[in-house]
């Protein structure tokens, strides 16, 4: 059991942590041994795994840090600090509980094990890396500037999007609208008059009353439909299938192959430099991606690598990266800067992935612009076709 304690060293200074014991006189013992005199002991530490933080509170805490332990402060002195600065009391909570894991003993990677919820299994390796090295505060550096990274894709994703969400729901409120409320009034003045109507109204007439009398059973089945569809994906090959096809899709699937091509060369940039041997990078760095069928991919790539295979050789086998990036990192295998070709390729991953995000959803903000605009032109003309018969009439 774990029993957080209060002791006392010989200059009377009080030390606070947790300690692995059986009972509390075999926690009095293992301090006597550490020449600490036991003051108090609490129950066995209870910790909030699954307590979260924010991506910005964790790469502000992680760049905190570095700085504090980059001037040759001891780990807990650094930890005590960033938890007394933190402005969220969450992220003070979760600091100062590392802390007391930390002085009881256990090394940080150990301790950022206990909080598997805050700190992957990427961050853990990272930091048992630069504890081995002798350079933690090198690693917290590129640790802190990936999350930061990974936090400005995710916030110019969001950005980008917002315009054509925005667009896209305005629009289909406004076609909502004049389907239920404007168009059914209108119709039914030019069916009192007996008014010969257009194809294009009669059209228009049938979406209005399909939409009046099916709209709530077609929801229905909608929303069926789609939990159906997402208890499906609860099963592993349902999902490696849909994630699959996701990445022939024409447009949309280079974009997502480019975001998981990025996200798992900058992981394995990072990890490689850090002093991980290459296998254990290439599995970790496969658990990073978002797709699945990218994942076994990287996965299988990965055990190529063990049987003998250059690393190259099982990349270009994934189909994932580009040939220019594979080229790369053949050239660094050949030269012996690995290291420092992939890091070149990670720019290079960046500057293709921002093109092609670039290009994709302006070529998706013009197809939506161009959708909606046909489809309220089709709207206006089929009620004005038969306004203009009937002044023609009446001429």
């Amino acid at each position: 059991m774990r029993y957080r304690f209060v002791a006392s060293d010989t200059h009377g200074q009080e030390i606070r942590g947790i300690l692995e014991a059986d009972s509390e006189l075999h926690l009095r013992a293992l301090l006597r041994e550490k020449k600490l005199i036991l003051i108090t002991a609490g129950r066995p530490a209870k910790h909030r795994s699954r307590m979260r933080i924010s991506d910005t509170e964790l790469s502000l805490m992680t760049r905190q840090l570095a700085i504090m332990v980059a001037s040759s402060m001891p780990l807990d002195e650094a930890l005590y600090a960033v938890a007394q600065q933190s402005e969220k009391p969450a992220v003070a909570r979760v600091v100062q509980q590392l802390r007391e894991i930390v002085v009881s003993g256990l090394s940080f990677e150990q301790a950022l094990a206990r909080f598997p919820h805050i700190f992957g299994r990427f961050y853990c390796v990272m930091v048992a890396a630069g504890e081995a090295s002798g350079h933690l505060n090198v690693v917290l550096l590129r640790l802190a500037q990936y999350i930061e990274k990974r936090q400005s894709m995710k916030n110019k994703l969001m950005q980008a999007l917002l315009y054509p969400v925005v667009l896209a729901l305005v629009t289909i409120g406004v076609v909502t609208i004049l389907l239920t409320s404007v168009v059914p009034q209108v119709m039914s003045q030019f069916i009192q008059m007996k008014v010969e109507l257009p194809w294009t109204t009669r059209l228009l007439l049938i979406i209005c009353n399909a939409i009046r009398d099916f709209s709530v059973p077609a929801l229905a089945v909608l929303i069926g439909g789609l939990m159906t569809f997402s208890w499906s994906l609860r099963k592993p090959e349902n999902l490696l299938r849909i994630h699959g096809m996701m990445l022939r899709i024409p447009i949309t699937g280079r974009l997502v192959r480019e975001l998981n091509a990025a996200r798992y060369a900058k992981t394995l940039c990072i990890l490689t430099t850090s002093s991980v041997p290459l296998l254990e990078s290439m599995r970790i760095a496969a658990k990073v991606l978002t797709n699945s069928y990218a994942r076994q991919q990287m996965t299988a790539a990965c055990e190529q690598v063990y049987e003998g295979k250059s690393l190259h050789q099982a990349l270009y086998a994934t189909r994932l990266f580009s040939p220019m990036i594979n080229h790369m990192i053949a050239s660094g295998e050949r030269s012996g800067e690995l290291n420092q070709m992939l890091e070149h390729a990670v720019n290079l991953q960046d500057e293709i992935l921002n093109l092609r995000l670039t290009l994709s959803l302006s070529i998706f903000e013009q197809v939506l612009i161009i959708v909606m605009a046909s489809v309220v032109l089709f709207i206006i003309m089929s009620i004005l076709q038969p306004i203009l018969q009937l002044n023609s009439m009446v001429g």
